[in-house]
């Protein structure tokens, strides 16, 4: 008899998801929060929303935060707006859920630091148990509620009498695990106490138990909210506070405050230059908790010469509250920000040139990065950066009243190639090589219509260097076919001309461009038959040779020239052209590295024959 399918009519039955709490507090630890430290922090969080609870119904009442540690307890107590029985069940033993969320006091959602309700879990990081007492500030008659939860997910609930909490609030105490000792000693926990805590806006103490009275952790305001007898000690102010935060004396300080989000605090510019790029991290508290140390997103890449430390009202956390949610409010922070540091550089620009001086001499770089797409800045600051040039570094502003037609070059090595021989010309030329700068060059125009820019190439360097007279170039020719025979391998045509500096034996004047046509150009023949082949055959550009320039006002090239040796004629050019190759501080290829070890022996052989 066949088996009846009788799943149709069996009912769905719903059922409850089950957690191990043990395996989410090592997923906590591991991959939510950096560090057990991070316990503390989420104490206090929850205290401090407590108390803004308990002041939306009592707004005039004097509430606070009492710390205790003496090594073998961690207390925090605060006169926050407490819980009832009820909110014991619903809350702390619902995972996920926070009392934050109760209808009562939705309204105020915004004006609390945590909105995920995992917070006291993370007490499970240095302890087995959490002890937590509280009463209602709503239900006066409210009897004291104990909750005790373990680390094994189970927990036990109890009302005790109201002289067990003869006061509205929260107690919460941990007993440390063994090996927690690192995050609960007395000293460590007020440490992590003023470390977070320091710019909360409600008065926290710490007791280590000696007897003592308990120490503020929090006694001063944040500098930026203080009032002072002056503008210089408000600003002497800032900078104290920018140098006990991250370390150093600042260049300056630059004060941050964004009504719209409740942003306020301060930048802090690096007195030296950093590598252009590095992000470093900066202070963020939301609400005056610290929520990160190295909160990269607050500020645009640019602005990588500032450190700056800030206190926001409406910025969003994340879920470990350890870093900023990207979010619109975010991006917006962000560009308002960035136009307060725009502005700063604009004022220092105006009115402040010692400033603006030592600033440039330290972070031209990012600068010179915020001018490329800032035409503002571009227009302020473009006269005053510092360019490498053939007079030397020099502004462009000063550059240009010199030279009306400046001319840049694309590479590094290519100015070192013409330098001194521009200079000699009397051609001005700017170092375009550098990250920035030729772009920058090039916008010269927009700021001073009168200068005029080019790129250089080596037709315009060649154009000024004096031809010699017919009778030299005759009496040059043997020699001048000599030495292009011993270059072709390197697609070096040779030429004889004057120019100054008269030391200056050799030119080699050979653009990027025309090195990666040769380069292309044998990789093809090497290739040749090949798909490769096919392909690079087909990108052949018609690229000008290097040319080796000789300059007849050198003593050894007059030499050199009269030499009637044919093999010693190859082997003083083969030197000639590895000493300018080398000049031009441009990579060497291994062929031009073993002409230069080749020539230097055939010419040390040559001398030791002659004197022998």
């Amino acid at each position: 008899m066949p088996l009846r399918d009788t799943s149709a009519h069996q009912p769905a039955t719903d059922r409850t998801f089950q957690v191990d709490l043990r395996g989410l507090v090592d997923l906590l630890s591991h991959h939510l929060y950096s560090s057990p430290r991070v316990y503390l922090r989420e104490l206090l969080q929850n205290a401090v929303d407590a108390l803004t609870a308990r002041h939306a119904i009592e707004p005039h009442g004097a509430f606070g935060i009492r710390l205790y540690a003496d090594g073998s307890v961690v207390r925090v107590e605060d006169d926050g707006v407490g819980l009832t029985e009820a909110d014991v069940h619903t809350f702390l033993a619902t995972i996920g859920r926070s009392s934050k969320r109760a209808e009562q006091v939705a309204e105020q959602r915004a004006d609390f630091i945590g909105q995920f309700g995992i917070g006291l879990l993370s007490c499970f990081l240095v302890a087995d148990e959490i002890h937590v007492v509280s009463r209602s500030a709503r239900t006066p008659d409210a009897p004291a509620v104990e909750w005790r939860g373990r680390g094994d997910g189970s927990y036990t609930v109890r009302t005790l009498p109201a002289s067990a909490r003869p006061r509205p609030g929260t107690t919460v105490t941990l007993t440390p695990r063994a090996d927690a000792g690192e995050w609960t000693r007395p000293a460590q926990v007020h440490a992590l106490a003023r470390h977070f805590g320091s710019l909360l806006r409600h008065p926290v103490t710490f007791d280590d138990g000696s007897g003592s009275a308990g120490v503020p952790v929090n006694p001063d305001p944040a500098p930026w909210s203080s009032t002072y007898p002056t503008p210089g000690a408000r600003s002497r102010a800032l900078a104290a506070y920018g140098e006990e935060v991250f370390g150093f004396k600042p260049l300056d300080t630059i004060e941050l405050d964004l009504p719209a989000v409740g942003l306020k605090g301060i930048a802090c510019v690096l007195p030296e230059a950093v590598p252009a790029g590095r992000r470093h991290g900066h202070r963020v508290h939301v609400k005056g908790m610290l929520l990160s140390e190295q909160a990269e997103e607050i500020l645009p890449e640019w602005a990588f010469f500032v450190r700056c430390v800030v206190d926001a009202e409406s910025l969003r956390p994340t879920a470990s509250r350890e870093a900023l949610y990207e979010d619109d409010t975010l991006a917006a922070v962000r560009d308002a920000l960035a136009e307060r540091l725009r502005d700063w550089i604009a004022r220092a620009a105006a009115s402040d040139p010692e400033l603006l001086g030592r600033f440039l001499q330290a972070h031209h770089l990012a600068v010179k990065s915020l001018a490329v797409h800032d035409d503002e800045i571009l227009r302020m600051l473009l006269p005053w950066l510092p360019f490498e040039t053939t007079d030397g570094h020099c502004t462009l502003d000063e550059f240009a009243r010199t030279h009306r037609t400046v001319l840049v070059t694309s590479s590094v090595e290519e100015f070192r190639q013409v330098a001194a021989i521009a200079s000699a010309a009397g051609l001005g030329v700017v170092n375009g090589g550098y990250t920035y700068d030729r772009q920058l060059v090039h916008r010269l125009p927009e700021i001073r219509p009168e200068a005029s820019v080019a790129d250089l190439d080596p037709a315009t360097l060649t154009a000024h260097l004096d031809p010699v007279d017919r009778e030299t170039e005759l009496a040059a020719a043997a020699y001048l076919a000599q030495a292009r025979d011993a270059l072709a391998v390197f697609d070096c045509d040779v030429a004889l001309r004057t120019f100054q500096p008269a030391s200056a034996p050799a030119l080699l004047v050979d653009s990027r461009e025309a090195r990666h046509e040769r380069t292309r150009s044998q990789l093809a023949r090497e290739q040749e038959g090949g798909l490769w082949g096919d392909i690079l055959g087909a990108l052949r550009q018609e690229a000008p040779r290097a040319q080796l320039i000789l300059n007849q006002l050198n003593p050894l090239v007059r030499t050199a020239v009269a030499i009637d040796e044919p093999e010693l004629a190859r082997t003083s050019a083969e030197a000639l052209y590895g000493q300018a190759a080398m000049l031009s501080r441009r990579p060497l290829r291994p062929a031009e590295s073993s002409l230069i070890n080749r020539s230097f022996l055939d010419l040390l052989a040559h001398a030791l024959r002659k004197d022998s």
